[in-house]
């Protein structure tokens, strides 16, 4: 899948509690100027204790940003990213990034 820059592999089905629904990548990235973003759409806070053996990144609600993949555990980012597009396709993902949970 593509959306302007960005790369997505897989689907995801979303509702949330006010009746809007869709469906986004379970699983994406885009290679920026700044940083390669990796999109968690289960929330950072879901992969806290990952995060912090990746090395040098940051992070917004839904994206991690990496200004050097050869500087990163690359084994810690596949698992950030399997674990995640794995709870998104588990079934209908409802809650935003910013909650990092599934309800």
């Amino acid at each position: 899948m593509w959306w302007g820059s960005i790369v997505g592999f897989g689907e995801y089905h979303y509702k949330y509690d006010s009746g809007r629904e869709g469906d986004a990548a379970a699983a994406a990235f885009a290679a920026r100027k700044a940083a390669t973003t990796v999109y968690v759409s289960d929330g950072v806070a879901a992969h806290s204790d990952l995060l912090e053996q990746l090395g040098p990144h940051t992070v917004g609600v839904g994206c991690i940003y990496l200004k050097d993949l050869t500087a990163i555990d690359l084994t810690i980012l596949e698992t950030i990213v399997a674990r995640s597009y794995a709870t998104l396709t588990a079934g209908t993902y409802t809650n935003r990034a910013r909650d990092g949970s599934e309800s």
